[in-house]
C-alpha cells in the first residue's frame, strides 16, 4: 500500500482542489438556486465559468468577411472617351471590359473603362483618326485627327485633344493642342485652352479662354484647305 500512497502524493494539490471544488458545487446546486436571467449558463456551474465555456465553444464569425467572387469585373465604369456615332481608325488602350462584334462588314464594340488614377491618366486613350457625321462629344484624352464636314464636335471640360480638328461647329471647353477648323463657327468656353491656329467664319470667346496662335476668318468653302 506504500507505493499507492506515494502516487497520491505526487498529484498536484491545485488540480485536486479545483476538481473537488467543481464536483462539490455540482452536487450542491439545485434548480431553485440557478440564475434567472442567464440563458448561456450551464446547469450546475458557476455563471462566470458557464459564460466562459459557452463563448469558447461557439466561434465568433462576426469579424470574418466573405471574399468577393468576382473582383476583376466589378468596378464603376467611367464616362467613355467619346460619345456618339463615329468611325475610328487607329490604336486604342482599353483597361476594362470589351463586348460586341468585330467583323469586315459591320462592327460594334462597347468598352467599359476602369476609373483612371495616377500618372497614367495623361496617356491618350485613342490614337488615330476619327470621322463622324452628326455630333461627337470628347470626354477623355485622344490623339490624332477629328474630321466632319457638317458635324458638331464638343470637347468636354475634362477632355484633351492632341491633334487637328476639322468640323462644321466646334465647341471647346477643354484643352486642344493643334489647329482648329470650324467651317461654320468655333466657340470657346471660359476654361478652354487652344494651342494652335483657328480658322472659322465666326469665333466666340468667353472670358477666361486662352488662345495661343493665329486666327484666320473664312469667307467660303474654298478657303478651307
Amino acid at each position: 500500500m506504500a507505493p499507492a500512497k506515494a502516487a497520491l502524493k505526487l498529484t498536484p494539490a491545485v488540480e485536486n482542489e479545483a476538481t473537488t471544488e467543481t464536483v462539490i458545487r455540482c452536487s450542491v446546486v439545485s434548480p431553485d438556486n440557478l440564475p434567472q436571467h442567464f440563458p448561456n449558463s450551464l446547469v450546475g456551474f458557476d455563471p462566470p465559468m458557464a459564460q466562459a465555456m459557452s463563448l469558447a465553444r461557439v466561434p465568433d464569425t462576426r469579424l470574418s468577411a466573405r471574399p468577393r467572387r468576382d473582383q476583376g469585373a466589378t468596378f464603376q465604369a467611367r464616362v467613355p472617351v467619346i460619345t456618339g456615332e463615329a468611325v475610328f481608325r487607329g490604336s486604342m488602350s482599353a483597361d476594362g471590359l470589351i463586348s460586341g462584334q468585330l467583323g469586315a462588314n459591320s462592327s460594334g464594340l462597347t468598352i467599359k473603362q476602369r476609373p483612371r488614377c495616377g500618372p497614367n491618366g495623361s496617356v491618350p486613350e485613342l490614337t488615330g483618326e476619327i470621322t463622324f457625321k452628326d455630333m461627337l462629344r470628347v470626354n477623355g484624352h485622344i490623339a490624332g485627327k477629328v474630321r466632319s464636314e457638317k458635324g458638331t464636335l464638343i470637347v468636354d471640360l475634362s477632355a484633351v485633344v492632341d491633334g487637328d480638328i476639322d468640323a462644321g461647329v466646334v465647341m471647346i471647353s477643354g484643352i486642344v493642342n493643334g489647329d482648329v477648323v470650324g467651317r461654320d463657327r468655333v466657340e470657346l468656353g471660359p476654361a478652354a485652352a487652344i494651342n494652335g491656329n483657328i480658322s472659322t467664319r465666326a469665333l466666340t470667346m468667353k472670358p477666361g479662354a486662352v488662345f495661343q496662335g493665329d486666327c484666320r476668318m473664312l469667307k467660303d468653302e474654298k478657303d478651307v484647305k
